[in-house]
């Protein structure tokens, strides 16, 4: 029951009989809990590890720390480590961010090798057509934008029928606020039950798609995606794409699963909106990134500010880096 917060079966199992007998030693912890007495002492190094026990004053062994506050320890250690991944994810992004820019001026006369450009949308629809009848083992899919229109989940429900019915592996990280769109929740559920993987984020750098780990699609400008895009074939380049894949997608939220608040307070979408407010974009720019209106991206920094005390959103910015909201900048 307790295992989201590190606790193994053994660990809890021993954990809850320390609790009713505090006064029972291995021995009797073991036939309690019907396990050995190694098993005992593998669970009460875990409880250890994870501070949930400690030496007795009075008996010179171990007691069980009381689960009120147990439990604010295990939280505050799973919360700890969900920081730490959020701000291994945005070393991700700005590495992604990096990569990318890297290709948004490409022209045709600056081909280079593992590198083919697409212009308009009709080539890149052709170019993505070829590739999923060519895929054989999995497909890597970014869908920033918020919600899915009607039209394009009518049109994607026969591809990825005919994907997953002959076993490609499919992966696709949606923006949060899909979760409040009843037609992409749907269609993402229907897409599960053939056996896709969805995931959300609160933000996401640029529309990709990646190829059985070979090949990846990316638009040369997020603004316009049906501009052009380019297809990186190079080994360098899809490694470091497909590690931005994994991170992102390890830090990303199983859609049947509720978003958690980290230890400040504040959800995923609302970190992510903090962060791009410090940046300087605006509404407008926000809600592209976050995938919701510029009046609700308006109204979420609104509700921030309040919450921080802050007149401006320079003095947001001050305020979050203050509060811990946001790494203190160098220089």
């Amino acid at each position: 029951m307790l295992s989201a917060l590190g606790l193994d079966t053994m660990a809890e199992a021993v954990y809850r009989a320390m609790l009713a007998d505090p006064r029972g030693g291995v021995a009797a912890l073991a036939a309690r809990v019907g396990a050995t007495e190694q098993q005992v002492r593998d669970g009460l190094d875990v409880l250890s590890e994870l501070a949930l026990v400690r030496p007795s004053a009075d008996s010179g062994g171990l007691r069980a720390v009381s689960p009120d506050l147990g439990m604010e320890v295990l939280m505050a250690r799973q919360q700890a480590q969900i920081a730490a991944q959020q701000q291994r994810l945005e070393a991700s992004r700005a590495a992604a961010a990096q990569l990318i820019s890297e290709y948004a001026d490409l022209r045709p006369a600056g081909a280079s090798p593992g590198v083919e450009q697409l212009i308009g949308l009709d080539q890149i629809r052709d170019r993505l057509a070829r590739l999923t009848r060519e895929v054989r083992h999995e497909v890597m899919t970014f869908a920033p934008g918020g919600p899915q229109t009607e039209e394009n989940i009518a049109a994607s429900r026969p591809l990825d029928a005919e994907l997953l019915g002959r076993g490609v592996r499919t992966r696709v990280v949606y923006l949060d606020s899909v979760r409040h769109h009843r037609p992409t929740v749907e269609y993402a559920r229907w897409t599960a039950s053939l056996g896709g993987e969805v995931r959300t984020a609160a933000s996401l750098a640029t529309r990709l798609i990646i190829v059985d780990r070979s090949t990846a699609v990316i638009p040369v400008s997020s603004e316009d995606t049906a501009g052009g895009a380019v297809v990186l074939t190079g080994q360098g380049t899809l490694t470091a794409l497909c590690a931005l894949y994994e991170s992102v997608w390890a830090a990303a939220l199983p859609l049947g699963e509720t978003p958690v608040r980290d230890v400040h307070g504040l959800t995923a979408q609302e970190a992510a909106l903090i962060s791009l407010l410090s940046e300087g974009h605006t509404d407008e720019t926000i809600g592209k990134r976050l995938g919701v209106s510029t009046r609700t991206a308006r109204r979420i920094a609104s509700d921030l500010m309040e919450r921080l005390g802050a007149r401006s959103r320079f003095e947001a910015g001050v305020r979050a880096v203050q509060h811990g909201w946001l790494p203190a900048r160098e220089g």
